[in-house]
């Protein structure tokens, strides 16, 4: 096997503790301890052989199965990038030139004697930053699996409403009438002390409604891993394809094994990157689900370049139910980041006067301002183009 890396004596506890900021950096959990039982695996199995560390490092810091491909990612650069002559070769290519940007928080301590040239201590990369910022039409397939693993760690959830439900409160608005009766009686009969509730909150349910057709190509398998992600959270989230025909796989997105949850959904969607009907789908929704409940009250989130082949009128008219029905109306276009872009496609320009919040949907960076905007942030989309 090749060797992987030489290290000045006392220097190899830093370089773990780099690798596993680094892991941190693309989003996997590393606790301390594993960080510290790495540093003694190390110990144990030496630097000499790449299997050997890699092994170390994947029984030590690889908590959950998912976290691998992301780990092998990490492992690839870290240790195998070539440098100053440090590093061997290895048989597989160089790893793309990338942007690194987490910074490891040593701050001054080369100062103590490290090594300023040591490129595992200078190091600087985030997988998650990488991918952040970069649009989803250019992922590769690794990207999109290290992608959904960032989605699944968003916080999903409608902005609180009021429910029927009673909660005890502080406040005098609404006296808790039996509360304090039950109290007056260990007092002789007097009211002593009076009680008080209010309405408690809950989140508002959000439905997803997600344009698979043939202009949505490039962004519908990005943004499928968002939809799982949200409904895989167990917060009260439907998801819908739109297509040439409507689509429900609330069911099938709930599994949280997300190859399990996307090849169910994969089977379901049968009219994936085809035609698309936003008017006649968004009919089929308002009648089947939205007027029966789903949608009152709820954000109704359309992930949609907003280029229809059905007649703008219907589409304004169903647009026009749902705003009717729902708290709000999110449009997520993955075009809307795109210099000079202009709502002028039919489906987008008849659905934008009924739209709450008009925003981008390009990047992991966009769903994570979506996610800010459903929570009751509105900081995070326009309602204008």
């Amino acid at each position: 096997m090749t060797s992987v890396i030489t290290v000045p004596d006392g220097q190899v506890a830093r370089m773990a503790v780099t690798f596993g900021r680094m892991l941190r950096g693309a989003g996997l959990d590393v606790p301390v301890s594993n960080v510290v039982a790495f540093t003694d695996a190390l110990g144990v199995v030496g630097l000499e052989d790449e299997a050997d560390v890699y092994w170390a490092g994947r029984a030590t810091l690889v908590r959950r199965p998912e976290d691998r491909p992301v780990y092998d990612r990490a492992f690839e650069l870290f240790f195998r990038r070539r440098g100053d002559g440090r590093f061997a070769p290895t048989e597989q290519p160089e790893p793309e030139s990338i942007s690194l940007a987490v910074d490891t928080d040593d701050g001054d301590e080369r100062a103590d004697g490290g090594d300023p040239g040591d490129p595992s201590v200078e190091l600087r990369f985030s997988t998650v930053e990488v991918l952040r910022h970069k649009d989803f039409a250019e992922y590769s397939d690794g990207e999109l699996a290290e992608s959904h693993h960032v989605m699944r760690q968003m916080r999903f959830a409608g902005a609180p409403r009021p429910s029927r439900r009673q909660r005890p409160s502080t406040s005098v608005a609404r006296p808790d009438v039996a509360r304090t009766v039950r109290s007056a009686f260990s007092t002789g009969g007097e009211a002593i002390r009076r009680y008080y509730r209010a309405p408690s909150l809950r989140p508002r349910r959000i439905v997803l409604l997600l344009d698979v057709s043939g202009s949505m190509d490039p962004y519908a398998r990005a943004l499928l891993r968002f939809v799982h992600a949200a409904v895989s959270g167990r917060q009260r989230v439907e998801a819908f394809a739109l297509g040439t025909r409507l689509t429900r796989l609330t069911r099938e997105l709930s599994s949280r094994d997300p190859d399990r949850a996307l090849a169910r959904a994969s089977e379901q969607v049968t009219d994936w990157s085809g035609g698309t009907r936003l008017g006649e789908m968004l009919a089929r929704f308002n009648d089947t689900w939205g007027q029966r409940g789903l949608a009152h009250g709820a954000h109704v989130v359309i992930l949609s370049d907003g280029w229809d082949r059905g007649d703008p009128d219907l589409l304004a008219d169903e647009m026009a139910r749902v705003h009717r029905l729902a708290h709000q109306v999110v449009w997520v276009n993955p075009l809307k980041v795109t210099p000079g872009y202009a709502p002028l496609a039919r489906g987008m320009a008849a659905a934008l006067p009924f739209v709450d919040q008009f925003v981008d949907g390009h990047s992991v960076e966009a769903m994570e301002r979506l996610v800010a905007v459903i929570s009751g942030d509105r900081s995070g989309g326009d309602t204008h183009a």
